[in-house]
């Protein structure tokens, strides 16, 4: 879940002598007074190898803390010189180190357990610990997996097992004298080692040692995935081996299973459960004040056109930080959003502390840009966060900044989902060539069922990295390259031990799809009323009416009803598109865009059609007027065909009014575009059987009428101005 920080814990007790047996658990290490059984929680002491502090590392202290453990670090502030899994065996420095710290220790009956740190994890306490190690009555225990490593080679030497795993997992308990023989290098296998003297019969019968073979004591994960699933059990979380019907104590992400330990401790030792969520989420957290708000540097990346750019900016203005401690760098690859990125800084730009814009013309590359805005916050001593933003990004919560700041991770992610799908900007696995996989828990996850702060393997889209992290573990380090820039941000941050980090505690926002995007007209934005429905469309172009309730009042007529449904923006989009289009009928009655090419009540106008808004248009009414429309009329269903619609201009010296007529329709749709005496004078219907005239409805709300037979109307004359309606005949 989260790597919160514990506090060193070290030995208080006189340490032990080297007349002691000791257990190594792949990179782990058991040691045990044989000689004196006493099976005591504060007898017990664990002893770790870590040359820095990572998050592995402070993840593993927190699981000890939860246990009571007593800690004691070897080897703090040295240079690391015993390799790793990936280039060789490596780990002889830790015997090295463990061979130096015996020589202080002092027989009191203390045991002692050596084990790794940066991937481990507690998953039960020091009583079953000892109790379990007791029952195998023997005086050095191995851990034990079913692959062999590192010499394949030494497989014929090992005593076979009826029923466990039968090699030894990188170590065993063994006796001091070992230690004081060792004469290895820091960077020769320590497992090398520990299975030679294991596979030497007369050294395995006279130490009395044995393997771990249904992991009851300590579980190493790599070549056994298949066998564990997580155990949900009264307020309880455990690891437990299926095939065995074990519960381990120690859990190791052993080889190359970093990946999954990561994710089991999202569980373990009860980080989070069924019963009270996510237990460590408010833990170290940074308390932010009015004076004591970090310098953050928001890197903008606007790398394909992309919706409602116009709108992100005017996000970005509402975020809740100072904006004199906001740098700003902005790197817009298309020129097609070079107006809207230039009209925010002209209207805003001086309000930041600084800013830098990557333009077009610069033919920068994407990962080229994204180290370059991490290099204005790692060469910045003063820059305490940079927050990457990609355009495409709506975040709806003011707060997300000051939300992600709090969290006091090293690089953490608010969850933003695609709507209607379970798109988001986070993986929770990975497959075995490092692309997207679906972990147990994603879905729970992005659907809010499970809440908390969950360590990840790759985050993208929007995410906060800590300045200090930039100038430390990833100084002269850049993280992204052009292949795939994320890909490659992720897969850097995770060879560097570094954990990431996805929140899911507070809604932030959505985002969108740049899919289908088309940048042919005035208003793209317009289209994207099937890409983008809930995210922006119908937040920046519609009213919610959905749940309104609909009055007498709304209805000025006999069956005629007013309901507001476009917003301004909308609005003046329709008009200034059609404007744009410039394509206006005459006016007559000749007119090949329909069938039969005869207008019996021609206006002048421009159908949906001709702007190949059809589609669009249909969908609209689906989505926001039927539902208005099957209240209004119970027992009527439509799904809002149309032969005809069209924006319609009335003008003095134009076309100013429309004799009286019925319309080819089940049922009318008239939407006001522009606002009565302010754009025009005059206007309004009037139907003519009921005798009952309308002053031209608010602008974008929409009349609702039946078309044919009870509601012969009139346009009524406009007098000054220039009067935009919507109309569609529905069902004709």
């Amino acid at each position: 879940m989260r790597a919160s920080k514990c506090h060193h814990i070290t030995n208080t007790a006189p340490l032990l002598s080297a007349r002691l047996l000791y257990t190594i658990v792949h990179s782990h290490t058991l040691i045990l007074n044989s000689s004196v059984m006493l099976w005591f929680p504060d007898k017990l002491l664990v002893v770790t190898v870590a040359t820095k502090e990572t998050d592995g590392y402070r993840r593993f202290l927190r699981t000890a803390k939860h246990f009571n453990y007593t800690v004691k670090v070897l080897g703090r502030d040295q240079k690391w010189k015993g390799g790793d899994y990936m280039s060789a065996p490596g780990g002889g420095q830790k015997v090295r180190l463990l061979k130096e710290g015996l020589k202080e220790m002092k027989d009191d009956g203390q045991i002692i357990l050596f084990i790794d740190s940066y991937d481990v994890v507690f998953a039960s306490g020091p009583k079953e610990l000892l109790k379990k190690f007791q029952q195998t009555k023997h005086r050095v225990v191995f851990s034990s997996e079913t692959l062999i490593w590192p010499d394949r080679h030494l497989e014929d030497k090992y005593p076979h097992v009826r029923e466990g795993n039968r090699f030894l997992g990188s170590g065993g308990m063994f006796i001091s004298l070992l230690i004081a023989n060792w004469t290895g290098d820091d960077g020769d296998s320590d497992q090398l080692f520990f299975t030679k003297v294991y596979t030497d019969q007369s050294k395995r019968k006279s130490i009395n040692i044995t393997l771990d073979n249904k992991c009851r004591l300590f579980q190493n994960l790599h070549g056994a995935l298949d066998d564990v699933v997580l155990k949900f059990e009264d307020s309880q979380v455990r690891l437990r081996n299926v095939l065995y019907d074990t519960l381990p104590v120690i859990v190791h992400g052993n080889g190359p299973t970093k990946l999954q330990i990561n994710y089991l401790g999202n569980y373990i030792p009860n980080t989070w459960t069924f019963e009270s969520g996510c237990t460590v989420c408010h833990e170290d957290l940074r308390s932010l004040t009015e004076n004591e708000y970090p310098l953050v540097v928001i890197g903008i990346f606007i790398q394909q056109p992309t919706p409602f750019v116009t709108v992100f900016f005017e996000r970005l203005l509402k975020l809740q930080h100072p904006k004199n401690k906001i740098k700003l760098f902005i790197f817009n690859k298309e020129a097609h959003h070079q107006r809207q990125v230039r009209s925010f800084l002209k209207d805003y730009g001086s309000l930041y502390e600084n800013v830098t814009v990557i333009e077009p013309e610069e033919e920068m590359d994407g990962a080229a840009s994204r180290n370059l805005g991490l290099d204005l916050c790692r060469r910045d001593q003063d820059c305490d966060y940079f927050f990457s933003l990609d355009i495409e990004v709506v975040l709806k919560n003011k707060d997300t900044l000051k939300i992600l700041i709090e969290q006091n991770l090293p690089i953490v992610a608010p969850m933003i989902t695609r709507a209607g799908r379970l798109w988001s900007n986070f993986w929770g696995a990975l497959s075995g060539d490092g692309y997207y996989a679906r972990s147990e828990d994603y879905v729970d996850i992005v659907q809010g069922r499970r809440v908390g702060v969950w360590n990840v393997p790759y985050v993208s889209n929007v995410y906060l990295v800590k300045g200090s992290l930039l100038r430390r573990e990833l100084k002269d380090y850049e993280l992204f390259s052009s292949s795939d820039p994320d890909m490659a941000f992720c897969h850097n941050i995770r060879n560097k031990g570094i954990f990431m980090y996805v929140t899911n505690m507070h809604t932030f926002g959505r985002i969108l799809s740049t899919e289908n995007y088309q940048t042919g007209h005035l208003h793209n934005d317009l289209w994207q009323i099937f890409e983008n429905p809930v995210v922006r469309w119908k937040h920046y172009y519609c009213y919610s009416v959905l749940n309104a309730v609909v009055s007498s009042a709304f209805q000025p007529c006999p069956d005629v009803y007013w309901f507001p449904v476009f917003s301004t923006v909308a609005c003046n989009h329709m008009i200034e598109e059609m404007e744009h289009y410039g394509k206006w009928s005459g006016g007559g009655n000749a007119d090949n865009r329909i069938t039969g090419g005869y207008e019996n009540v021609p206006t002048i106008d421009i159908h949906m059609i001709q702007i190949n808004f059809e589609k669009e248009w249909q969908k609209f009414l689906v989505e926001y007027v039927v539902p208005i429309t099957e209240k209004m009329f119970p027992g009527y269903y439509t799904k809002a065909h149309f032969e005809l619609a069209f924006v319609v201009r009335y003008k003095p010296d134009e076309q100013p009014s429309l004799r009286p007529h019925h319309d080819a329709s089940t049922f009318t749709v008239n939407i006001a575009l522009n606002q009565v005496d302010l754009d025009y004078q005059g206007g309004g219907c009037r139907f003519l059987r009921y005798d009952c005239s309308i002053q031209a409805p608010r602008k974008g709300w929409a009349l609702l009428h039946p078309g044919r037979l009870t509601h012969y109307h009139e346009g009524l004359p406009t007098t000054a101005g220039v009067r935009y309606i919507a109309v569609s005949f529905v069902d004709p």
